[in-house]
């Protein structure tokens, strides 16, 4: 039993109402909150990947302890700070949405940043200052963290991508074969999108090819094209479109880190890992962006680890401990003469 407190609130979006999916725009916001004084304690989201849902989270199984258990073991140890943590549900139609704003999808990143954990922060008086904030998350909710880190780098303070997607040379081409044989057999996106839909089990091929498909509604949104998104390869053929490509790598984390990187320099944590036998070879995609951000005069955490890309939610707990600790150290105040300088 949680000594902390679970809450969930429903929240309004207007960033998502509207969206072209049709998808929800009022969802649910589970918080928990530590046992003892909560107020100024630091907020990290954690991020769900492709799939799943920020509540998925919260739901232990007979051998493994939910986030909230992981964390609570953690905190009665003395391994962990005390810490407010938000689950978000950026669900879509196809599966997932990366927590980025897409023309095809809707504005998911904002939903995260300026509506999500702007109401927990008011909410419960947490977080509060980037210094306070931090994005944790697994596979596709790794990539967020980094995704939205890069691109809003004065908001956070503190990162953890555990097997997040990077280097999408070898991340997802090798899945493109898995959609064209899927339009092959249905003959369009949109006769793909409604078989999968009316499939009453979702097979691991279904779900690969609907991947591919999830990722091209966020990093190729294109309103002209059915569904609103551009493949990344010819149908008929499967020939790479490299104009479409060229907008995919605009978001690979490693590309990304070329130009961004560096705005994460004075970040307190950034924490990077990958399993030695991941599926997707996410390992690779890890050292290289560990590489760029190194060149960039980021501090990075690195780790790799004898596993695969499933079932290592067993290692949030080498991040918690990092990342609550590292948000919880005191707020340094500028001295009288910078504050009367800056006048």
């Amino acid at each position: 039993m949680l000594k902390g407190e679970l809450i969930t609130t429903i929240v309004e979006s207007d960033a998502l109402r509207g969206n072209p999916l049709g998808d929800p725009c009022s969802r649910e916001v589970p918080v928990y909150l530590p046992p003892g004084r909560r107020e100024g304690l630091p907020l990290v989201a954690v991020l769900a990947g492709f799939t799943g849902v920020g509540a998925g989270a919260l739901r232990g199984t007979p051998w493994e302890l939910s986030f909230p258990q992981r964390y609570e073991r953690l905190l009665e140890r003395g391994d962990a700070s005390p810490c407010a943590f938000v689950f978000p549900d950026a669900f879509t139609r196809f599966g997932g949405s990366q927590y980025m704003n897409s023309a095809a999808t809707g504005r998911y990143e904002d939903y995260l940043v300026d509506e999500v954990m702007a109401f927990v922060e008011r909410e419960y008086r947490v977080g509060g200052c980037p210094e306070r904030r931090g994005l944790m998350g697994k596979s596709s909710g790794g990539f967020g963290a980094l995704h939205v880190a890069m691109r809003r780098p004065d908001h956070f303070r503190a990162i953890a991508s555990h097997s997040g997607d990077a280097y999408f040379e070898m991340a997802y081409k090798p899945d493109f074969p898995r959609l064209l044989a899927m339009l092959d057999k249905y003959g369009s996106v949109m006769d793909f999108l409604d078989a999968f839909e009316k499939a009453p089990k979702k097979t691991t091929p279904l779900v690969l090819a609907m991947n591919v498909l999830a990722m091209a509604a966020v990093y190729s949104p294109d309103p002209d094209e059915p569904l609103g998104l551009a493949l990344p390869f010819e149908q008929r053929s499967g020939r790479l479109r490299e104009n479409v490509w060229e907008r995919w790598l605009e978001h690979d984390p490693v590309e990304l880190a070329s130009t961004h990187g560096g705005d994460l320099a004075d970040y307190l944590l950034v924490f990077v890992d990958a399993g030695l036998r991941d599926e997707y070879h996410l390992q690779y995609g890890a050292r290289q962006l560990v590489d760029v951000l190194r060149d960039k005069g980021v501090d990075v955490h690195h780790e790799e680890f004898d596993d695969g890309h499933m079932g290592v939610s067993y290692r949030y707990e080498r991040s918690i401990p990092l990342m609550t600790q590292a948000l919880s150290l005191p707020l340094i105040e500028p001295a009288p003469g910078d504050v009367e300088r800056s006048l």
